[in-house]
C-alpha cells in the first residue's frame, strides 16, 4: 500500500468549510484511487465545544450543497483522560451522533472541541471507492481531540453513503463558528 500525496489545505482566514472537489486545485477525486484518506492536524476551531463533521456530493451535484447524500453511522467514544489525571478506556456508543440514511445531516468525526490555545483535534478518515457507481461508499475515521472540558477523547466513526452514483467532493466544517487553523492532508491510496 502506498499513499500519494494530492492536495493540502491550511485553515487560513478562518474560513467556515474546507471542501476538497475534483478537478479543482489540483484535487484528484474520481477512479484514479480506490481508496482516499484526509488527515486533520491540529484542527482549531473559533467556537467552543463544537464537533468536526463531513458530507459529500456526488457527481450529479456538483458545487452543491453538501445537503443530498445520506449516510449511515455508528459513532462511539474510545478512551479519555484530563489534565487532573482522570480517565477511563471505555467504549461508550453514542446514539446522538449516528445518522440513520439522513440525508441533510452532517457526520461527527470529533467532538466537543474546545477554543481554548491549546485545544484542537487530529486524526484521519479514510473513504473507501468513492468513484463506484455499483455500491455504497464506506467509511471509517478516528480522530483524537482535546476537549472544551480538558479531556482527551479518542472519536471514532464508521457508516457509509448510501448512493451508488460517484462522489466527488467531501466538505469539513465545524458544527458552529469557522476553523481558527491546522491543515486537512488529501492522500489517494494505491
Amino acid at each position: 500500500m502506498g499513499l500519494t500525496f494530492i492536495k493540502a489545505a491550511t485553515a487560513a482566514g478562518s474560513p467556515a468549510t474546507i471542501t476538497f472537489a475534483d478537478g479543482t486545485g489540483g484535487v484528484v477525486f474520481d477512479n484514479t484511487y480506490n481508496e482516499y484518506q484526509f488527515y486533520f492536524v491540529n484542527l482549531h476551531p473559533v467556537s467552543d465545544n463544537v464537533n468536526l463533521e463531513f458530507q459529500v456530493n456526488d457527481t450529479g451535484d456538483p458545487g452543491g450543497d453538501f445537503d443530498g447524500s445520506p449516510i449511515q453511522s455508528t459513532f462511539f467514544a474510545g478512551a479519555y483522560h484530563n489534565e487532573g489525571g482522570f480517565g477511563g478506556n471505555a467504549s461508550v456508543y453514542e446514539t446522538g451522533f449516528d445518522l440513520a440514511n439522513a440525508s441533510d445531516s452532517y457526520q461527527h468525526l470529533a467532538s466537543y472541541v474546545g477554543y481554548e490555545n491549546d485545544e484542537s483535534c487530529s486524526g484521519v478518515l479514510t473513504l473507501y471507492d468513492p468513484s463506484s457507481n455499483t455500491y455504497v461508499k464506506h467509511f471509517t475515521s478516528r480522530i483524537i481531540s482535546l476537549t472544551n472540558n480538558g479531556y482527551t477523547r479518542q472519536n471514532n466513526a464508521a457508516g457509509y453513503i448510501n448512493d451508488v452514483t460517484p462522489i466527488d467532493e467531501i466538505n469539513f466544517k465545524f458544527s458552529s463558528g469557522s476553523i481558527d487553523s491546522g491543515t486537512i492532508y488529501m492522500y489517494g491510496v494505491s
